[in-house]
């Protein structure tokens, strides 16, 4: 009886407390929108961070708050996004899927300033001289990028950087490689897109000469060609015209550099 008493107690007790957590509980817990995980299932899983938030179901809950904006995860379909815009009451028609390049060919064909010796990533080597690279919009090849991602989807080919976007690529356009480049050369171009320019030199065609046997000269050819007046010359560097180009393929073949490149069989 005197050990049966105290175990008694102390199980009543329990119990008692048990009961008062429970109703507290639910008295005290946060009620989630309905929308937070109607948006969640619409939104890739990834986790990846890239949008500034903990994960996909704190970006489902600042989105239904209003804190965040659905431009915010580059990995979600363009279709999805319009999903949730429909949810949140917002427009259904502006969204767009894109893929990620690397606009840049140069890698092992560009110069180098100095041999880089030592440990670090493309980050580390930017901070000695603005990179080890001649051309100062070059893919130093170091590395970070494909590190980093999550996917598995970059390699590093002959010193650059290369994204498979073939059918079965393995990237998902989360824009992790996009954030840490310091070069700023991955970049976004619509999914529907066919060719892009690997480069990303402002500099004249004599200076790009001077340095990467794989750079734009800036010669304004393909500007010259082209049937649908798609591509344009800004800053030394051709720009395509997605709604215009049909993919006819004559800049790639009058190109004297190969810069313009299939993107989906290059």
């Amino acid at each position: 009886m005197d050990i049966l008493l105290p175990v008694v107690i102390l199980t009543s007790l329990a119990t008692v407390f048990a009961v008062v957590i429970v109703f507290v509980n639910k008295k005290l817990a946060v009620q989630d929108d309905p929308k937070v995980e109607e948006i969640l299932s619409l939104l890739p899983s990834a986790n990846c961070g890239v949008c500034g938030k903990a994960g996909c179901a704190d970006l489902a809950r600042s989105l239904v708050e209003g804190k965040a904006k659905i431009e915010d995860c580059p990995s979600c379909s363009a279709q999805s996004k319009a999903k949730i815009a429909k949810i949140l009451g917002g427009d259904i028609a502006k969204f767009e899927d894109t893929l990620v390049i690397c606009a840049c060919c140069g890698g092992n064909a560009c110069d180098d300033k100095y041999e880089y010796q030592g440990y670090g990533d493309c980050a580390s080597i930017e901070l000695i001289a603005g990179g080890r690279k001649a051309c100062s919009n070059g893919c130093i090849g170091q590395g970070k990028c494909n590190r980093l991602c999550p996917y598995d989807a970059i390699q590093i080919i002959d010193g650059v950087a290369y994204i498979d976007n073939t059918e079965d690529s393995k990237c998902r356009q989360c824009g992790i490689c996009i954030t840490n480049c310091p070069k700023k050369i991955m970049k976004r171009i619509p999914a529907k897109a066919e060719i892009y320019i690997a480069c990303s030199s402002c500099y004249k065609g004599k200076d790009v000469r001077s340095m990467c046997k794989k750079g734009c000269i800036a010669c304004g050819l393909c500007a010259k060609i082209c049937p649908q007046s798609a591509i344009t010359m800004k800053g030394n560097l051709p720009i395509i015209d997605y709604d215009k180009c049909n993919a006819c393929g004559d800049c790639l073949a009058k190109c004297p550099t190969k810069v313009i490149r299939w993107l989906k069989h290059d």
